[in-house]
């Protein structure tokens, strides 16, 4: 039996990434709102679960973390700015998130319209000049490479476009198929786009950033789509049965707007079987990849598909 401490982890690697997030945002002056709107959301306390895939990524690999660092600060400047404006009311209208006003509570809609924004334009950055911030980072070329995946999976045809199809699934609910083979599959593209997309490019940027084989890469990323799915699984079934104090947001807001969820599809027990199926999955893909130190320093990775399923927030 593992006795892994994945609180632990998490948690340095929280400490790691918010440092690092701080020198970035130390270099920008507070005293502007459009500053204070970012850093308010930025630094609200969250999973910062994108950034510890990346950083166990690359420890995985047999590379020091820190390589991944750039990459998991990019993603999660990414991950929040797509929060501040999912959360707007054209979008999800949400007025709590991370346990904190949203962002346009906190300041006005125009603001944080903005700081999203900023937040999506200065991650790229740092991509593209990380000497001031980090001290390691992967090469130009490496760099290159990282720019052009993450702005795919953030991009028209990963995280955006999966938004958009979430919200024509809820605004035009005539025009989803109604059967439920028919309905599942829709759903599931809209979050591996919504969702997985920014999930599978966190574990991809930690084995680039490493200097990852093809073998590795493709095991890596078997393991990351079906733990970017089980994560969108996880979060419908918070929304029906989360505790709002714990979660530091609304529950039941899913089925209060009729949205497309694998609860409604497919109930709340199977939804969860399917969750542990597909992390069940994940862990054989890593099985897959027979480079023999990679079991042992992949066991951030087991651990956090793990927690995926079994987490309350």
């Amino acid at each position: 039996m593992s006795t892994f401490d994945l609180s632990g982890y998490l948690s340095r690697n929280r400490n790691l990434v918010d440092a690092a997030l701080l020198n970035v945002f130390h270099e920008l002056d507070q005293h502007r709102e459009l500053v204070r709107a970012m850093t308010h959301s930025l630094m609200a306390g969250g999973k910062r679960v994108r950034p510890a895939l990346a950083l166990a990524t690359a420890g995985a690999l047999g590379a020091d973390p820190r390589i991944a660092l750039p990459a998991s600060c990019a993603i999660e400047m990414i991950h929040t700015y797509s929060l501040i404006h999912d959360d707007l009311p054209a979008m999800d209208d949400d007025d709590l998130r991370r346990g904190m006003p949203t962002c346009h509570k906190q300041f006005s809609e125009a603001t944080a319209i903005l700081a999203g924004d900023g937040l999506l334009t200065h991650a790229f950055h740092i991509l593209a000049a990380p000497g001031s911030c980090f001290d390691i980072y992967p090469d130009t070329d490496t760099r290159l490479i990282l720019v052009e995946k993450i702005s795919a999976a953030a991009g028209i045809n990963g995280m955006v476009e999966g938004q958009m199809l979430d919200m024509q699934a809820e605004n035009n609910p005539e025009d989803l198929p109604l059967d439920r083979p028919g309905a599942l599959a829709h759903l599931k593209k809209i979050h591996r786009h919504k969702t997985g997309a920014m999930i599978e490019v966190s574990v991809a940027s930690g084995a680039i950033s490493a200097g990852a084989d093809k073998d590795a890469l493709n095991a890596l990323g078997t393991y990351a789509e079906n733990i970017g799915l089980a994560f969108q699984v996880m979060d419908d079934i918070l929304n029906v049965e989360g505790d709002p104090k714990v979660m530091g947001k609304a529950a039941g807001s899913d089925a209060l707007r009729d949205k497309l969820t694998f609860p409604a599809i497919l109930g709340l027990e199977e939804s969860k079987v399917f969750s542990k199926q597909l992390v069940a999955d994940a862990l054989t893909a890593l099985d897959s990849y027979s480079e023999k130190e990679f079991k042992k320093n992949s066991e951030p990775l087991r651990a956090i598909a793990g927690y995926i399923i079994n987490r309350n927030r």
